[in-house]
């Protein structure tokens, strides 16, 4: 049975009336034929976003990944034959190059934390109004990480309930969070992890050494009670550190 896989003449997604910014290249992955429509004709009416194919079902996914290379996939986390999380871990080791935002209904705080360490770069809720899913595509595709203030929140207490795996392996609860203050410098820093920036990347930005960047994780890291970049990221965006570069 055929769900739903294709993979779309980029000259129908959207008329080219001149060499404008580069385009956004989109690939939808939901087993609900009504949903994909909604989002493709949602993205047409952006001049910067050009739908390049879809996917009805997990397997569907890796094969149009490969065939588009998309800068981002929406992806939804329930769907047949290998359900999103399947799909995403799949993705990163195969193409590491494409940001995942997940596009769900479900509000499982455990999903949203997986997704998370599997590599995915943003979460949106399909409730989520029309605009801001743009403007995830827009955030992510900049590199940045995407978290909407109801699953940044979710993912927190995630993050901070006693005896959680993620309590656990973080060693600390928000309680032990900001043992001593930030320096100017180390919220630059924390800002720039948010906006999904490597060392290497800090360290040319910043013009310091990667050894340099890396200290000062450490003590970033030893101040708020933090284990890796992942929950670092997730704290800087529910106190609001990533806007500030």
């Amino acid at each position: 049975m055929n769900i739903g896989n294709a993979i779309l003449d980029p000259t129908e997604a959207i008329p080219v009336e001149d060499a404008g910014p580069k385009l956004i290249r989109v690939v939808i992955a939901d087993d609900h034929p009504i949903v994909r429509d909604g989002i493709k004709r949602l993205l047409a009416l952006e001049a910067d976003v050009q739908v390049v194919g879809e996917a009805g079902d997990g397997r569907g996914v890796l094969d149009v990944v490969h065939e588009t290379d998309p800068d981002v996939l929406l992806l939804d986390l329930r769907m047949p034959n290998l359900d999103g999380l399947g799909a995403l871990q799949t993705l990163q080791q195969t193409n590491k190059r494409t940001k995942v935002i997940i596009l769900t209904a479900s509000e499982d705080k455990n999903e949203f934390v997986q997704a998370m360490k599997l590599g995915c770069s943003g979460i949106v809720l399909k409730q989520t109004a029309p605009d801001l899913i743009v403007k995830s595509i827009r955030k992510v595709n900049a590199g940045e990480i995407w978290l909407d203030s109801h699953t940044t929140a979710a993912v927190m207490r995630q993050f901070a309930t006693p005896g959680s795996e993620m309590a656990a392996s973080s060693g600390s609860g928000a309680k032990g969070r900001e043992r001593s203050p930030l320096s100017t410098r180390e919220r630059e820093i924390v800002a720039l992890v948010a906006q999904g920036y490597k060392n290497k990347e800090m360290a040319e930005k910043m013009f310091i050494s990667e050894q340099t960047v890396k200290n000062h994780l450490h003590n970033i890291f030893d101040k708020l009670g933090v284990s890796d970049r992942l929950e670092l990221a997730l704290y800087a965006i529910h106190k609001g550190l990533h806007l500030q570069t």
